[in-house]
């Protein structure tokens, strides 16, 4: 099976263990190690930093920090583990059952964990004690974000643990017991379906242990949702390059989240790109579909991705009014300065059409509720020149007095939000304004 590439994540994975390949490539074997002769260091250019040689521990003192390495990571204490890494933890250090913080943050669902031992320069084939990866630790458990996450890094999607499965076949094997304990839900377990598929897992292939493929396996379980889409998987033909870009955009574009694995899994791009310049989570983003969105961002979609109209998906969150897809952009890392046609930041479409939802989410991202856009308004001023004073308009207005918004912007024609409020004949508006 063609495994579909994505957008891999940030190479400091094999750039962090250049330096110890590049000492060990140039260093006497039967010298002592050590930094280079002064000629060596004298050949960096004095503009470039040079990080300074880690510090000598004991064997004693090695194993104190590796063994508090892993007590952070079981219990999720990032900032622990970050400071012992930085003090020469082994990223790679495993426990009496063979677990690395980053098989322990896989299985467990720490997310920020799992990146920061990846940019420390994890393992990536590091096996559990049933040669198990940290791919199918995570689809056994549901976690669709840390599946999302292996994705985009070198991992084979279809390797087969000594029980005799693979991710995909754990992932609906143990779909029964979404919910439990350090388990995804319902929809985690299908999301880690849906991603594993668009990766190119093989639906057809059968499990060592008794001989049933995935497809078998979701039948038996009653997954009606992920038989379908094994079955559609199935049935897919191979890559079929530009076509499968189109495809990917139009099921985008319609909310169909198993067209938009299927032609994924079919070599579509993440990033490529429509007649408007809008990139499919662009699509999805615009139309609304959370599902589409969540597929598209966990497998490394780019959520400041701007189309001929400078839109991006963060920005349209503010038109559609969706805090779910809102949610998920925000933790993919959206900028939030990021300006529309108009100059406006997403808050400013969102107090104009009334969502009240969004704008009361919206003001505690950290996003500028004061910022002017290129014809004089502030989200405040927008909400009452073109809102109708109704109580949605007057959830929007409360909501950005309570965050801090600056009543005393005037707008173009030198009038603030208060003037526009009574000018317009509302009162509760007006009374709000006039009490902050």
């Amino acid at each position: 099976m063609r495994r579909t590439r994505f957008p891999r994540m940030s190479r400091v994975v094999t750039l962090a263990l250049l330096p110890a390949v590049l000492v060990a490539c140039s260093a006497d074997p039967d010298g002592p190690v050590g930094p280079g002769p002064a000629s060596t260091v004298s050949s960096v250019s004095p503009a470039t930093p040079v990080p300074p040689a880690p510090t000598a521990v004991s064997p004693e003192q090695q194993r104190t920090l590796d063994t508090g390495l892993i007590d952070a990571a079981w219990a999720n204490d990032v900032d622990r583990a970050e400071d012992l890494i930085g003090r020469g933890a082994d990223v790679n250090a495993v426990d009496e059952t063979t677990q690395s913080a980053f098989l322990i943050a896989a299985s467990e669902g720490y997310t920020d964990l799992l990146r920061l031992t990846l940019e420390n320069g994890a393992d990536l084939g590091r096996h559990d004690s049933y040669d198990g990866t940290a791919l199918i630790r995570a689809a056994e458990r549901g976690h669709a974000d840390i599946v999302g996450i292996l994705l985009q890094t070198d991992m084979p999607v279809d390797h087969v643990n000594n029980l005799g499965w693979t991710a995909l076949h754990e992932a609906l094997e143990f779909a029964s017991r979404a919910g439990g304990p350090n388990r995804g839900d319902d929809r985690d377990f299908v999301d880690t379906a849906r991603l594993l598929v668009a990766a190119g897992a093989d639906p057809t292939l059968p499990a060592a242990s008794d001989g049933r493929t995935a497809l078998d396996i979701a039948r038996d379980a009653g997954l009606q949702v992920q038989s379908a889409l094994l079955e559609q998987a199935a049935a897919a033909p191979g890559p079929a390059g530009e076509s499968s870009d189109a495809e990917l955009l139009g099921a985008a574009g319609q909310g169909d989240v198993t067209g938009a694995v299927i032609a994924l899994r079919r070599g579509a791009g993440l990033e490529s790109r429509n007649g408007q310049g809008q990139t499919p989570l662009l699509v999805a983003s615009a139309a609304d579909y959370p599902d589409v969105a969540r597929l598209l961002v966990r497998l490394g979609a780019d959520p400041n991705a701007v189309d001929e109209r400078s839109d991006t998906p963060w920005l349209v969150t503010g038109v559609t009014g969706s805090v779910e897809v809102g949610r998920l952009l925000l933790a993919a890392g959206a900028d939030l300065s990021a300006t529309n046609r108009f100059g406006g930041l997403s808050p400013h479409p969102a107090s104009e059409r009334g969502h009240a939802d969004y704008v009361d989410w919206v003001v505690g991202t950290g996003v500028d509720i004061d910022h002017v856009n290129t014809p004089g308004w502030t989200a405040l001023l927008e909400a009452v020149v073109y809102g109708d004073g109704s109580e949605r308009y007057q959830r929007i207005v409360r909501a950005l007095v309570g965050a801090g918004a600056d009543v005393g912007v005037r707008g173009p024609e030198g009038r603030t939000a208060l003037d526009e409020a009574e000018a317009r004949g509302q009162g509760d508006v007006a009374r709000i304004l006039a009490g902050a």
